[in-house]
C-alpha cells in the first residue's frame, strides 16, 4: 500500500513538474483561458467578478503554494537518495504525512474560499465553480494529449 501511495506521489510530481516547466507565457494564457471559461460557465455579473476573482486568485494561489511544497519536497528527497527504492521507511512516513498536513491546509483553504465566497455569489455557483474547474482541466488535458500524438 505504501509503495502504490509513494508511486502515486511520484507519479503526480512527475507529471505536475511538466506543467511548471512551461514558460510564463504559456501559463499566463493558460490563466487567461480559464478566467474566460469559469467566468462564463458561472455567468459572472461585473460586480461579482470584481469580487470573486481576487478571493478566487488567493484561493487558488494558497493551494498551489501547498501542492508544490510537498512536491519540492518529494523531489528533492528522492533525487538525493536516487530513486524511491532508495528512501528510508522513516523517510516515507514524513513524506506521507507532510503530503496529509498540507492536504488539510488545502481542504482548509478551500472551506475558508467558501465561506467567504459564499457571501459574493451563491451556493449554487459555488458548485458550478467545482465542475467547472475540473471540466478545464479535463479540456486542458485532452489538448495536450492531443498536441503530443
Amino acid at each position: 500500500m505504501k509503495i502504490k501511495f509513494l508511486f502515486f506521489i511520484l507519479n503526480t510530481v512527475f507529471v505536475l513538474s511538466s506543467y511548471s516547466q512551461m514558460n510564463k507565457e504559456s501559463r499566463e494564457k493558460i490563466k487567461t483561458l480559464k478566467v474566460a471559461y469559469l467566468t462564463e460557465q458561472l455567468s459572472l455579473t461585473a460586480k461579482e467578478a470584481e469580487k470573486f476573482w481576487p478571493l478566487y486568485n488567493i484561493y487558488y494561489d494558497k493551494q498551489r503554494d501547498l501542492r508544490n511544497s510537498s512536491r519540492n519536497e518529494i523531489r528533492k528527497l528522492v533525487s538525493s537518495r536516487g530513486s524511491i527504492d532508495s528512501i528510508k521507511n522513516t523517510d516515507a512516513k514524513h513524506l506521507i504525512e507532510l503530503k496529509l498536513k498540507n492536504d488539510k491546509a488545502i481542504y482548509q483553504a478551500e472551506q475558508d474560499f467558501v465561506d467567504n465566497v459564499s457571501k459574493i455569489i451563491s451556493y449554487k455557483k459555488i458548485m458550478k465553480l467545482q465542475i467547472a474547474e475540473r471540466e478545464f482541466a479535463r479540456q486542458l488535458m485532452r489538448k495536450y494529449r492531443k498536441g503530443r500524438k
